[in-house]
């Protein structure tokens, strides 16, 4: 029998740490340490003449850490917010805070280990929401060292990293196709491990950061294909690792040593989110602020092709081609 779990405080520590399990020799440069530089902000954006007035931004597990600091960014920039968690408290604190800031915010609870709850929530924004010119699909988890599964029997940290995401991301491309230009943001990791076909749910053989990793390669592996199924012109997609084991509050309370800072990490998303330069380049990966090679298996078609036929019918999408 499945075991759905309420995702523990344990289990969101191990995912804002990002396990620090290290990339598999990645060949990519990330920015240099925050010790040795000031992260910037929403102020630099705002020098540039970026503003978001009038446009809605959703930003997945946004109730803490890095989702949280995105959040107050995009507010401050005058995006309507849209923030997501489990928490109702918090996500309440959360909104309160945008609006003192003189931003907008409203807050939707949703569990992404149950993809019908996924639907709910998907439904709930295309109700209430005409336009969506931002999803940042941030919410991580991965299980403990007893392998875990979502409502749907699913390996947990594919489950909330990767395909709720992927479900929700497909429910909400007509609001974003209807916002163009329109951007999404995956949050993935510098830690990728390639997907076993064979076992993709870790049946036969499971460790959490593999797959943790695992995860967050797909989460790679989506962007790609989703990049070359989409107008550039009117939705770009893509992916990044923000930063490495950054100081929130959970890392430092489950006995972790940060090594970046929240900041850190939101200077590199908000770069994708609302950079001029990025404007129509769509299919990239970055580590930190730098364009960057994923795990080769990403760039392997026939693994997307794997992946993304898997993906559709575990999602309940098989309709699409």
């Amino acid at each position: 029998m499945p075991t759905t779990p309420m995702l523990s405080r344990r289990t969101t520590v191990l995912a804002g740490v990002g396990l620090a399990l290290g990339a598999g020799g990645l060949p990519a440069v990330a920015q240099p340490p925050v010790s040795e530089r000031t992260p910037e902000n929403e102020a630099r954006w705002a020098r540039m003449g970026v503003s978001l007035a009038g446009k809605t931004a959703l930003v997945t597990g946004s109730t803490d850490g890095l989702g949280k600091e995105v959040a107050r960014q995009l507010g401050v920039l005058g995006a309507r917010v849209i923030v997501h968690g489990r928490n109702q408290e918090r996500g309440d604190e959360v909104v309160r805070a945008i609006r003192a800031a003189g931003g907008d915010a409203v807050f939707y609870r949703a569990d992404l280990a149950s993809l019908a709850s996924v639907e709910a929530f998907a439904a709930q924004v295309l109700e209430r929401h005409d336009r969506l010119a931002l999803l940042i699909n941030n919410a991580a988890a991965v299980s403990g060292q007893q392998r875990q599964t979502s409502a749907d029997g699913h390996e947990l940290a594919f489950a909330v990293n990767y395909l709720a995401h992927f479900l929700l991301t497909y429910r909400l491309l007509p609001l974003l196709e209807a916002s163009a230009p329109a951007r999404i943001v995956n949050v993935s990791s510098l830690g990728q491990t390639p997907l076993d076909f064979d076992d993709v749910m870790m049946e036969r053989s499971y460790n959490p950061g593999d797959a943790y990793r695992r995860s967050k390669l797909a989460q790679i592996m989506f962007t790609i294909d989703l990049a070359a199924e989409l107008d550039a012109a009117k939705v770009t997609v893509n992916s990044l690792h923000p930063a490495r084991s950054m100081n929130t509050a959970r890392v430092i309370n489950g006995g972790f040593q940060p090594l970046s800072t929240v900041e850190e990490g939101a200077e590199a998303t908000m770069q994708l989110a609302v950079s001029p330069e990025l404007a129509g380049r769509t299919g990239l990966y970055f580590n930190g602020l730098n364009e960057a090679k994923a795990n080769a298996q990403a760039y392997d078609s026939a693994a997307r092709r794997q992946l993304r036929a898997l993906s559709l019918d575990l999602a309940g999408l098989d309709g699409r081609s």
